[in-house]
């Protein structure tokens, strides 16, 4: 005689959560496997990429002491990636476009001096040509930014408050059209993301999960400055299109543009103009023998430094306050050759000077 099964409602439920909680522990150690997994493929990748970043430290001299009233020395740093064999390294414009003194500093604590080749403050990208290649270097491969998508997971590796070599994993949250932007960043694409990025990332790689950079970190906003506010990046096309496929641009002027009130209050002989907060040693602003801002103003709760130049033209094409003038400024000086003449008519002390430097180099 074959044994009887007994079915009753009872056993039926007890099968029944029997089969749950199997189907459950199989799904949680399913789950645990594929994340497992991929933390393994995010660990591989940030081995494989993480020494083509680089720690972009900055001097720069501050037009006054807080006690002494003498020129004072000032530290900055960011992030970057080496993305040549040539000795390229991307950065964000704002870390090293007025600086002083350029060091990159490698994931092997090698230091070497580099300078800015070219720089778009609109754009808060910048170019920096190291003076040697590091030993044992390992050049970034650059991504396509149109292939990716919102939602795509990335993650970014760079110096947040000087920690170097930190990685954080995030999501592109969004695509920022050039008209969809804050903050003066009108020219250039950005991705939007929620990987926390804090002071010090600026300039470092955003990484695609293939381990290609797909853009460059710029800023955050934030009410109290962390990390908690939303995140950006220039996409690599952006970057490709302004330092890589265009001519070499580089001022090394950090200003404020005077337009409206404050036009008027400078007695500026035209709608707009620069005024000179910085000029970068050895850059063609200091060259061509601008002056920087010595003193400081408090003017609408903003602090500037005033005294300096007040620049009104360059190549004969006055500044008239929005975008336009600063394109086309930056076509007609890209095209300068060895040997043509920059010049720059400036507002000193009240008079017009018209400054002029043969390009050299």
């Amino acid at each position: 005689m074959r044994p009887r099964i007994c079915r009753n409602r009872d056993d039926r439920f007890s099968l029944t959560r029997a089969t749950f909680f199997l189907w459950a522990i199989m799904s949680v150690t399913a789950f645990g496997m594929v994340s497992k997994g991929h933390a393994n493929v995010l660990t591989e990748v940030f081995k494989r990429v993480h020494p083509s970043v680089v720690v972009v430290q900055t001097e720069h001299l501050a037009p006054m002491g807080e006690q002494s009233g003498l020129p004072a020395s000032m530290a900055g740093v960011g992030s970057g990636v080496l993305i040549s064999k040539d000795g390229m390294v991307l950065t964000a414009s704002h870390v090293v476009h007025s600086a002083d003194r350029i060091v990159v500093k490698f994931k092997n604590e090698e230091e070497i001096p580099a300078r800015v080749v070219s720089s778009e403050r609109f754009a808060d990208v910048a170019l920096l040509q190291l003076e040697r290649m590091p030993k044992e270097a390992v050049v970034a491969h650059l991504g396509d930014s149109d292939q990716v998508e919102v939602g795509d997971q990335v993650f970014v590796v760079g110096a947040p408050v000087g920690m170097s070599y930190t990685l954080t994993v995030g999501h592109i949250s969004a695509r920022r059209a050039p008209q969809d932007l804050t903050m003066g960043f009108s020219r250039v694409e950005m991705f939007q993301t929620d990987a926390a990025i804090n002071v010090g990332n600026s300039g470092g790689p955003m990484f695609n999960m293939e381990g290609s950079v797909i853009g460059i970190v710029s800023h955050i906003i934030s009410k109290s400055g962390g990390f908690e506010g939303l995140g950006f990046a220039i996409t690599m096309e952006s970057a490709k299109r302004l330092l890589l496929d265009q001519p070499p641009f580089w001022t090394g002027i950090e200003g404020v543009l005077l337009t409206g009130p404050l036009a008027a209050a400078f007695n500026l002989p035209q709608s707009a103009g620069l005024l000179v907060q910085r000029v970068a040693n050895d850059s063609p602003a200091s060259r061509l023998g601008l002056r920087a801002g010595s003193i400081v103003a408090t003017i609408d709760g903003k602090p500037l430094l005033i005294g300096g130049d007040i620049v009104l033209q360059v190549q004969g094409i006055p500044l008239i306050g929005d975008l336009s003038s600063y394109t086309l400024i930056r076509e007609r000086v890209g095209r300068l050759r060895v040997g043509d003449i920059m010049t720059v008519r400036v507002l000193r002390e009240g008079e017009t000077h018209e400054l002029r430097l043969p390009i050299s180099r």
